[in-house]
């Protein structure tokens, strides 16, 4: 039987407890990974690693905490460098979705989906990257972006920065990267049916309004499952892929937005006011 690529890798993943962290976790210890895992939930962060250590995977620890609170990404690391070493694969998979019309989002909500989305992978980069490079020996960082990385989506302006800011520090580190044999891999899922479709808000409506609900619904009806979207990344690592597409319908859709940019404008243009009279009658 052939070995896999994960076999005895040292993995961390960020957001390990629900949706897509949880599916890939599952996956590598399936594959003979040795992880790491972090989510801010403590409960469902528990419930994955004990499922996973009653099908034989190997956790070697976990701990729920905000990976926002620099402070406690460090002390993570520290326990892990100490007792373990270096780690092989580094996955940013963490992340919340604040949407809104820029004139409706509060100053907390812009700083929370930043701070959450690009600082706290940032700080997992500054915490375990170096240790990476000062052992010589490659490795993989995996940042999950979103489609919202790609395309100018509607009232998606915090959630976008947040997307767009990883997608160029991954643009960036690539190259930077190159030299110590690190493959970075810039993941853009586009539909996922995760926990997040629930927990999503948009600024200055109700979760319950009937529209809302609608368009959440015509969202899972075209949604991959986490762990098709766990699949596709983590075939997409094997590959040494930077670009990484969980669903054809995002790939297509940045191959149009590069070849016929007039028709990319138009769609956006034409969904953003879509959005805008679902949403609010205007």
């Amino acid at each position: 039987m052939a070995t896999s690529y994960f076999q005895n890798k040292k993995c961390l993943l960020t957001g390990a407890a629900s949706g897509i962290g949880k599916a890939a976790a599952i996956r590598l210890a399936q594959q003979g990974a040795e992880l790491f895992l972090t989510d801010i939930n403590a409960e469902a962060l528990q419930q994955t690693a004990e499922y996973i250590r009653a099908n034989q995977g190997k956790v070697s620890t976990y701990h729920a905490f905000d990976i926002a609170d620099f402070e406690a990404v460090q002390a993570f690391s520290k326990e892990i460098r100490e007792q373990y070493g270096p780690m092989d694969i580094l996955m940013n998979i963490a992340g919340i979705a604040i949407w809104g019309a820029a004139d409706k989002m509060k100053h907390e909500e812009w700083r929370k989906v930043i701070d959450i989305n690009l600082m706290g992978p940032i700080h997992i980069i500054e915490a375990f990257l170096p240790e990476m490079i000062a052992r010589g020996s490659g490795g993989h960082l995996v940042n999950v972006a979103s489609a919202a990385a790609l395309f100018g989506l509607p009232w998606h302006g915090a959630y976008s920065a947040s997307k767009y800011g990883l997608r160029g520090l991954s643009d960036v580190l690539r190259h930077d990267l190159k030299r110590h044999r690190i493959q970075v891999h810039l993941v853009c899922p586009g539909a996922v049916d995760t926990g997040l479709v629930q927990t999503v808000r948009i600024s200055g409506l109700e979760m319950e309004e009937k529209e809302l609900q609608t368009l959440k619904s015509q969202f899972q009806k075209h949604a991959v499952s986490p762990d098709q979207a766990a699949a596709a990344m983590l075939k997409g690592i094997e590959n040494k892929d930077y670009l990484v597409f969980t669903s054809p319908d995002i790939r297509f859709g940045y191959w149009g937005q590069q070849k016929f940019t007039f028709i990319y404008e138009w769609i956006m243009q034409k969904m953003n006011d879509y959005f805008q009279k679902t949403l609010t009658g205007q």
